[in-house]
């Protein structure tokens, strides 16, 4: 009988998040249990539940962390436990994702199962570096090769002959090491020495590279470059239809990797739009807001409401809701302190009125925010004078957000961090010395922009050193000061 356990044999995609299906990222989003590839881009596993727990089955060269067994059997467990269980694999599962392997184990044990597929990363890479992989004029046929075996030396052991005879593009995965002997059989069963080839290493994301030559060249410059696996290599006629840079390349912010500061659960749509412009954006730390008790204060009683997030906004009206408050019998005027809180309020049908009025001779002020603001006293009394707090929720951190930093750390696509308030540097800084980094390594390595005078002012007091202090607190600012060509002058 069913038990609700589910197993998705899930594809990525060859990077860039955008390329996941829908149906990939539902998976995700609902996942209890996620095995995942050291090839999925760890931002992708930003998107589980808060619980959701994450087991890494990264493959490194002559490294395995999981034995395929392991990982069968770790399914067939979670799958029978009743847990809604996501095998994570970079690109399509069924090109070289073992996929086969996993669903018959699950079949034996009776566990239900689907596969998604995904974008492959011989057709996703070649097409970020601008090369379609058929074309009219050049190739008629494609074809996906593993670049390794399982054999003793690790060469693939594959018909050479009908494979350099009879496809025009070849694609072959992961087979940097090999590919001197590659080239070298090629060209052995058919294929002239002057066919072109281009390596696209980490393909789809800012780090990707590229290196060009033919049969004969290839593997001296590749091993020039230091190039090294994740890359695919692409052999044949539509290597030069490749113009320089490729149109994933020449977008303005292609190549940034930039860790965004968060303070809240809530997503900007500052990180959305440097997406757009090629940029890389970790929004750190991922969070998430949990309702804070219903509080006794009779919100009927006040004359001003302040809200200090959206987030306060929401619950309000969730809590009016709950205790069947009209809201015509809430004489407040509303305030608040973003943009953000601003639409939310909207949603209800109610405006803000100027902040300047909070003070004039009311006597009765409510705010309503997270816990961390009601720590700050003075700040609170300083803006907003006498004034009753009640905490409308707690903005928590998510545990697994470390992981996903490291991994990008490690792969050093941490290259630029953004601190657009002093509590964004509080908040970064403790998850910092959480993984116990320490400021003075991550200043060899990272510039820093601010958004202000008041998160300079934090950043430096921090330890930081501060790259970059926007002209203006504003994203089209920082879009500016990003595309300039020396990011390190400070901007006043």
């Amino acid at each position: 009988m069913n038990n609700g356990g589910y197993v998705y044999l899930v594809g990525a995609g060859p990077g860039d998040l955008q390329l996941m299906t829908l149906k990939a990222r539902r998976c995700v989003e609902m996942a209890d249990v996620i095995l995942y590839d050291r090839l999925v881009n760890p931002l992708l596993l930003e998107w589980t539940k808060p619980d959701c727990e994450h087991i890494y089955c990264g493959k490194l060269p002559k490294r395995h962390l999981l034995r395929q067994e392991a990982i069968n059997e770790k399914l067939v467990q979670y799958g029978s436990e009743g847990k809604i269980v996501v095998r994570l694999k970079g690109g399509d599962p069924s090109v070289f994702g073992r996929v086969g392997e996993e669903a018959h184990a699950l079949d034996e044990a009776g566990v239900q199962y689907e596969i998604v597929p995904g974008i492959t990363a011989g057709i996703g890479a070649a097409t970020y570096a601008g090369i379609p992989v058929t074309h009219r004029d050049h190739s008629a046929s494609f074809t996906v090769v593993t670049g390794h075996d399982k054999s003793e030396k690790g060469e693939p052991l594959i018909d050479w002959q009908a494979l350099a005879r009879g496809s025009d593009t070849i694609a072959f995965y992961m087979g940097v090491k090999n590919l001197g002997y590659i080239a070298n059989q090629l060209t052995l069963h058919g294929k002239p020495k002057e066919t072109p080839v281009i390596l696209i290493q980490w393909g789809t994301l800012g780090s990707q590279k590229t290196v060009s030559g033919t049969l004969e060249t290839i593997a001296e410059e590749v091993s020039k470059s230091n190039l090294t696996n994740p890359a695919i290599t692409l052999v044949g006629d539509v290597a030069n239809i490749r113009k320089e840079p490729s149109w994933f390349e020449r977008k303005p912010l292609f190549g940034q990797h930039i860790l965004l500061g968060r303070t809240s659960g809530s997503q900007g749509a500052v990180a959305h739009e440097l997406e757009e412009l090629g940029a890389e954006v970790f929004e750190f730390p991922r969070m998430y807001s949990k309702t804070a008790e219903k509080p006794q204060a009779d919100f009927r009683n006040f004359d001003q409401i302040v809200f200090l997030s959206p987030e306060s906004v929401e619950i309000f009206f969730n809590w009016l809701r709950a205790d069947k408050v009209d809201l015509r019998d809430i004489r407040a005027a509303f305030h608040v302190r973003s943009k953000k809180s601003e639409r939310a309020l909207e949603k209800y049908g109610c405006f803000t009125s100027e902040l300047s009025k909070v003070k004039d001779g009311c006597s009765k002020v409510l705010l309503l925010g997270n816990a961390h603001s009601a720590n700050d006293k003075v700040l609170l009394t300083d803006t907003w004078g006498p004034h009753e707090y009640v905490i409308t929720h707690h903005d928590l951190v998510v545990s697994s957000t470390d992981v996903t930093c490291e991994r990008l750390k490690d792969e050093g696509r941490i290259q630029t961090i953004v601190f657009p308030s002093a509590q964004s540097v509080q908040t970064v800084s403790d998850r910092f010395m959480k993984m116990g980094w320490s400021i003075e390594e991550i200043n060899e390595t990272v510039k820093v922009i601010c958004f202000g005078s008041m998160s300079e002012k934090a950043a430096l007091s921090a330890g930081y050193k501060v790259d970059v202090v926007l002209e203006s607190p504003t994203k089209e600012a920082l879009i500016k000061a990003l595309i300039q060509s020396n990011i390190t002058e400070v901007v006043k």
